[in-house]
């Protein structure tokens, strides 16, 4: 495929606002299907369409640009109300949005061979293009007159984005007889990188002048817009006539040109411009105030590549810092008069204070809203509940709230997980539903909420909860438990079964459900995560599945608060975020309970650990009190028996890399300020070597 466009960056920026636009389509015809025709949701189709096609026309990919042409006709009929919404349209619109992600994927594996075969989607497109609505619904003889009429408003004078300081300008221009003009620029159509073009045009005016505004803005155009006319707004001593045979003669690829006075009488304040502009519907008339003004937000985007290896070159810095506060300490407790070393700890504490700064702010750059994540799921909630011939209601609350993009990457498949069997399991058949005097369509809640440094995320549906006795039965046929261990169990203990391996009470397996695989992996997903799921339910009324988890970096990647302790000898390091406090326990207030040693920390019996039997080291020498590093996880606690405490400082966390693999309890390493290294401990690593005790002797806390 012949291509204008051959540098990575290039290529890379087209994929990006390419994924970008694809999820906008989605989200909108899940908006369209859900509530019918709004001009507002068919004019953003309608942009998406327009600028994909832009896009792929730059890059030179035909197939692309020829779907996403045809999409506009469809769209364009839709809009003008020629067409009207109906099952058979939004399935097309789906078809496209499938088609166009396959020629994405085609793309970026070759850009030189796409197979996605158009052919298909584009006939059904063509032949809906061609269907319009009866005569006596077909509001033809109206609209074009409507449309007619705000074109000819717009060739008297586009309508600017003007603020305060830009009416000022105008203002003072005209009062020392100077021109305020518009002049509207039409591109030729075969003319490449017509955003380019438009800037070119916008610099000559501004040699001849100044340029207030122009619609639309070339500067934020996405890459590879289509932008046929422009219409800048210039501040010239030039004549209409001067500036207009100036634009005409000296430039190419112009196609028409017009120039005439300002009108500032007529230009009420509000947010339109011309083709891609969206109007303010807070503020139609009149001009804001300084203080109503909306901050404009600048964005620019950045490979994720680049932020991981400022990550580590901040670690390593982090690294660094403590060795010269090491330096520092040890050469006060040398020289303690010497202000010369009192200069360096202060340098010392302030290089500490800009890393903590630093780190926080690339962390910041990490965080996208939990939005991006939901936005997955009207359309796959759609394709399963007509699959299943089942009506569901989505409901997403929560998406402004931010977590790093590494968790939510993690987190998008369990959550898939509980969409799918909420879908499948828990919502019932609206015949179902109607005799049980529930609504037919069922209503599935998927929130996420901030609570101090974590994130909760629940997956609560209205459907037939989980019956404790069926999990039981299910359990004991599959053999996960046996009759006597599940009739010891209590009803929770019964329902928290579903998240053992191979367990399903599905009685056949289907696309979606049946094969015993799911809610094992998504606890696995989550407990990977520092994180915690629990699932409370009622048969008959619904289930809810609470997910807790950290906002921030998870363990792999984290530059994180450390408790340093020593186990025998060696040194360890615990996440200060797990670490409930420390106490000491005498030796006679450590009982046992079937095995399993356990203490008394505020009125609560705490399991106890030594890892020193675990990793095969000698405990240490019997002191009269045993020192606890009480850890937590969510609203679990255990206890950690240490030898000594060291203290907490600032920890780079090294993964242990492929050659010594994964090792249950530890999560990684790190070096201290000496150079040497010490091993991180897994919080939850470690409750699972008291889980896996706990099931073998069937202890009790």
């Amino acid at each position: 495929m012949a291509s204008i466009f051959d540098s990575p960056e290039m290529i890379g920026a087209f994929i990006g606002e390419v994924e970008e636009q694809l999820q906008l389509l989605e989200n909108g015809i899940v908006e369209l299907e859900k509530n019918g025709e709004t001009q507002e949701v068919v004019q953003e189709l309608f942009r998406v369409a327009h600028t994909l096609k832009g896009s792929s026309a730059t890059m030179g990919f035909e197939k692309m640009k020829t779907l996403t042409h045809e999409m506009e006709n469809v769209l364009d009929k839709i809009r003008n109300g020629l067409l009207q919404i109906s099952r058979p349209v939004i399935d097309v619109l789906f078809e496209c949005l499938d088609c166009l992600s396959m020629l994405k994927q085609d793309f970026v594996s070759d850009s030189n061979d796409i197979k996605t075969d158009i052919t298909p989607v584009v006939t059904k497109l063509k032949e809906i293009s061609l269907k319009e609505m009866p005569s006596e619904n077909n509001p033809k003889s109206d609209k074009p007159d409507k449309a007619e009429n705000v074109e000819v408003l717009h060739r008297e004078q586009p309508i600017f984005v003007l603020d305060g300081k830009q009416q000022e300008q105008i203002n003072h221009a005209l009062s020392v007889g100077q021109n305020a003009l518009v002049c509207e620029v039409e591109i030729l159509e075969d003319s490449q990188m017509k955003s380019v073009r438009a800037c070119l045009i916008m610099n000559f005016l501004n040699e001849r002048g100044t340029v207030i505004s122009m619609v639309p803005n070339a500067l934020e155009a996405p890459l590879g817009a289509d932008i046929g006319k422009v219409a800048f707004l210039v501040i010239t001593q030039m004549s209409a006539g001067e500036l207009q045979h100036k634009v005409q003669n000296d430039l190419m690829d112009v196609k028409e040109v017009k120039v005439f006075p300002y009108s500032v009488e007529n230009s009420p304040s509000q947010t339109k411009a011309g083709e891609t502009g969206v109007r303010d519907k807070d503020n139609t008339s009149g001009s804001k105030t300084a203080g109503e003004e909306k901050r404009v937000v600048h964005t620019v985007r950045i490979d994720v590549d680049r932020l991981e290896r400022m990550m580590d070159l901040v670690g390593e810095l982090v690294i660094e810092q403590i060795r010269i506060a090491q330096v520092s300490n040890n050469l006060y407790n040398q020289y303690p008069s010497d202000e010369t070393v009192d200069d360096l700890i202060g340098i010392s504490n302030r290089v500490s204070v800009l890393l903590n700064e630093l780190q926080d702010g690339i962390m910041k750059t990490r965080m996208i809203p939990v939005e991006q994540l939901f936005s997955r799921f009207p359309r796959m909630v759609r394709d399963l509940s007509l699959s299943l011939n089942k009506e569901v209601d989505l409901v997403l609350e929560g998406g402004e709230t931010e977590i790093d993009r590494t968790i939510m990457e993690e987190m998008s498949d369990p959550l898939i997980h509980l969409v799918r069997n909420a879908i499948d399991h828990g919502i019932e058949s609206p015949e179902v539903r109607k005799k049980m005097g529930k609504p037919e369509k069922g209503t599935l809640r998927i929130t996420a909420l901030p609570e101090d440094s974590n994130v909760i995320i629940t997956v609560e549906d209205d459907g037939a909860g989980i019956d404790a006795e069926e999990i039981k039965q299910s359990a004991i046929k599959k053999r996960i438990v046996t009759e006597q261990e599940a009739d010891n169990m209590t009803e929770q203990q019964l329902i928290n079964l579903i998240f053992q391996t191979g367990f399903s009470t599905s009685q056949k397996v289907s696309d979606v459900s049946g094969r015993g695989v799911g809610m094992d992996i998504v606890r696995t997903h989550i407990e990977k995560l520092n994180g915690i799921i629990d699932v409370e339910t009622c048969a008959g009324s619904g289930t809810k599945f609470i997910i807790k988890l950290p906002i921030k970096l998870p363990l792999t990647l984290a530059i994180l608060k450390g408790l340093l302790v020593k186990i025998n000898n060696q040194t360890y390091a615990l996440p200060m975020n797990n670490v409930v406090e420390i106490v000491r326990k005498p030796k006679n207030e450590i009982e046992s309970m079937n095995g399993q040693a356990v203490a008394v920390i505020r009125d609560r019996a705490v399991p106890l650990i030594w890892l020193h039997d675990y990793f095969g080291i000698p405990r240490g020498k019997e002191r009269k009190n045993t020192l606890i590093v009480l850890l937590g996880i969510a609203e679990k606690r255990f206890g950690l028996v240490v030898d000594e405490l060291i203290g907490n400082q600032e920890i780079v966390v090294t993964n242990l890399g492929s050659y010594i693999g994964k090792v249950e309890g530890i999560s990684g390493a790190t070096i201290l300020g000496d150079r040497s290294v010490a091993c991180i401990l897994d919080v939850v690593g470690i409750a699972k070597i008291i889980s896996s005790k706990k099931a073998s002797r069937t202890d009790v806390e």
